[in-house]
């Protein structure tokens, strides 16, 4: 029932963020087209437009250089005046120049203002962006006789040739935050499942706990002598741990200075009495107790869950070193086995809900490990190595 409601609530939700991710790179690819396309479009006409003014500035130039009694010098000037935001550099015959606008500031603070002038009209030039203007005058001779009108891009074309790329900048990042907030949903919508299944499970495992509890009493009362009561006792109040553990499932739990030596021990001495001979189990710790804030009956959990997933790597013939640590920035467990091993590509998939390579079980332990150290107690658990045929080294680290 938990293994399909998880299977269920994650199909959904995959279903539901695949349609949504792709639905919004189409949108995303849409708005990147039409943006490319509507400011080429624009930047187009507006060059067309730029060279159509520049045509006429250069005419107005050359009618106020071969001015006569007859020109409106008052008509030229103000055409001439008029270019404010266009740069232009004018060049004589001889490659002089002669005149120059809008050309910002960069010119005033270069430290040869001439050669970068003269660096912007070759720039100019190369471009293409060049009017030629013939002058009648008869002072003029050789190659005196005409003018170059240089111009570049104005501030405005400049913008809107960038403008796409900014948009197309805004546009990735709405995706990619839209993409997280889904992601982010998905894992609160996950959350609620665990929690709900967690605390249904602990409330389905009360009742009966509470019977055999009952059935307990009355059976060492009967059989006062009988020795196997008090491992039946044992057993009905490790389960009742565990529907303790369940229930605290969504809950903060309050985090208490425990020995983390003597939570290890915890678990090693349960798993050894429900454990074949052929499993051996190695304890590494120091001898000074290794003092951490933790939830202790969860941590406990999470030990026990690598263990006999080692166990069942081995099937149930092997070894199991579990190693403590007080190190410079953490206290660090590590459960090694020298069972099947895990294939590199599966290292992030094992703490997946459902993943799992037996035959039997839900593959929920390694998710409910790692929801246990790095919510609970903010920790880390990863595979810190593995090889297959040769075993596989689980640690978890917890901040000082």
């Amino acid at each position: 029932m938990l293994t399909c409601a998880l299977n269920i609530c994650n199909m959904v939700w995959t279903d539901r963020v695949r349609q949504v991710k792709i639905l919004l790179v189409i949108s995303a690819v849409v708005i990147a087209v039409a943006s490319l396309v509507v400011s080429h479009l624009l930047v187009h006409d507006l060059v067309k437009e730029e060279r159509k003014n520049m045509s006429v500035w250069a005419e107005a130039l050359r009618s106020f250089n071969n001015a006569d009694e007859n020109t409106d010098l008052a008509l030229v000037l103000k055409v001439i005046e008029g270019n404010e935001h266009i740069p232009a550099i004018v060049v004589d015959g001889r490659g002089r120049v002669r005149e120059h606008r809008n050309l910002g500031r960069k010119w005033h603070s270069a430290a040869d203002s001439v050669e970068y002038i003269t660096r912007k009209a070759q720039s100019m030039k190369a471009q293409g962006n060049v009017i030629r203007i013939s002058l009648d005058s008869p002072y003029t001779e050789g190659r005196d006789d005409y003018m170059e009108v240089r111009f570049g891009e104005s501030l405005m074309l400049r913008r809107l040739a960038y403008y796409p790329y900014v948009q197309l900048g805004v546009v990735l990042i709405f995706v990619v935050v839209a993409i997280f907030a889904l992601l982010s949903s998905k894992r609160a919508e996950q959350n609620k499942v665990w929690v709900g299944l967690s605390k249904e499970t602990a409330h389905q495992l009360g009742t009966p706990i509470s019977s055999l509890m009952a059935w307990v009493e009355v059976l060492r009362e009967t059989y006062p002598q009988d020795e196997l009561i008090p491992e039946m006792d044992k057993d009905v109040r490790r389960l009742q741990r565990i529907a303790e553990r369940f229930s605290k499932i969504g809950s903060l739990p309050e985090p208490k200075p425990e020995n983390l030596n003597d939570v290890v021990s915890n678990v090693v001495q349960y798993i050894r009495r429900r454990t074949s001979n052929k499993v051996s189990i190695v304890v590494d710790m120091p001898e000074h107790p290794l003092i951490v804030m933790m939830s202790a009956p969860l941590f406990e959990w999470v030990v026990e869950n690598l263990c006999k997933n080692a166990i069942d790597a081995m099937d149930g013939q092997g070894r199991i070193t579990l190693t403590a640590r007080d190190e410079q920035d953490c206290f660090s467990v590590e459960v090694a086995d020298t069972g099947k091993g895990i294939a590199s590509k599966n290292f992030r998939n094992v703490f997946m809900p459902g993943f799992t390579t037996k035959s039997r079980g839900w593959g929920l332990g390694l998710s409910l490990a790692k929801r246990i150290v790095e919510e609970y107690h903010h920790g880390r658990i990863f595979v810190k190595s593995s090889e297959i045929g040769r075993g596989t080294t689980f640690r978890i680290e917890l901040r000082k």
